[in-house]
């Protein structure tokens, strides 16, 4: 049942693909794999000598958002695992599922094919993070989920009492924030970017089309130029952890 990789999955409307597609092929110093799906929904951002950890998919309603991918050396096992946990299964499809985390919170377990070598630092940042974004009625409950479904990570408070964190073990390449909000509302998640200079990686990304629209202790909330709301954090894009935190 252990994780052997994760990806990020930036999810954004279909009808508003090709923006996106290339604001964050941009800004990850990526290409796109070919198109797969039904419409055409689904994308790798590959990176140049090293395995992809960021997907994109093109999605028929509401505004979009991330979610998490798993891959796992047994998907049985992991699906069976959320499912004690208190996770509900969406669907299953041929070798992978869809599951939705108590608080709602969609993520996906897929099977491993081999990803080992996580994309380098680009231009003094690294998209390496999913936040999810939990009210407070049920921030609790999905932080025992999240830390019991994955054993191997660090569970750690986060530097604010509001902030959890799932770090995962060495090598894989996205972690997990937990976010308990000010009030509750429908579960949802968000794309955080380490940034070795928040504002340099900030303006470049306003060139590209991006545009900030508040600022926090350690973080500018960004909306990429369809609307899709990420965060450019002051962790280390190396260890991913704030200075003098891990």
């Amino acid at each position: 049942m252990t994780i052997r990789w994760t990806y990020a999955f930036v999810d954004r409307p279909h009808a508003v693909l090709d923006p996106a597609r290339a604001f964050w092929t941009a800004v990850t110093d990526t290409r796109l794999s070919e198109p797969r799906g039904t419409e055409g929904e689904f994308v790798t951002l590959l990176a140049e000598g090293a395995d992809p950890c960021v997907k994109m998919q093109g999605v028929g309603s509401g505004p979009g958002g991330a979610h998490l991918d798993f891959c796992a050396e047994d998907v049985p096992a992991f699906v069976d695992r959320a499912l004690r946990l208190g996770a509900d299964a969406v669907s299953a499809h041929d070798g992978w599922s869809v599951l939705r985390s108590p608080a709602g919170q969609l993520f996906c377990a897929v099977p491993w094919h081999g990803e080992s070598v996580r994309p380098p630092v680009v231009d003094g940042s690294r998209l390496d993070q999913v936040s999810l974004d939990i009210g407070p009625g049920s921030y609790d409950a999905e932080v025992a989920f999240w830390s019991a479904l994955l054993p191997d990570w660090a569970s750690l408070p986060g530097a604010l009492p509001e902030f959890h964190v799932l770090r995962p073990p060495s090598g894989l390449p996205i972690r997990v924030l937990l976010q308990r909000l000010g009030a509750d509302r429908p579960a949802a998640a968000h794309l955080d970017l380490a940034c070795a200079d928040i504002d340099a990686t900030g303006a470049r990304h306003e060139r590209l089309g991006a545009r900030a629209v508040a600022r926090g202790t350690h973080w500018t909330v960004m909306r990429d130029p369809v609307g899709g709301v990420y965060c450019l954090t002051g962790r280390d894009p190396e260890t991913g952890g704030l200075p003098n935190r891990s």
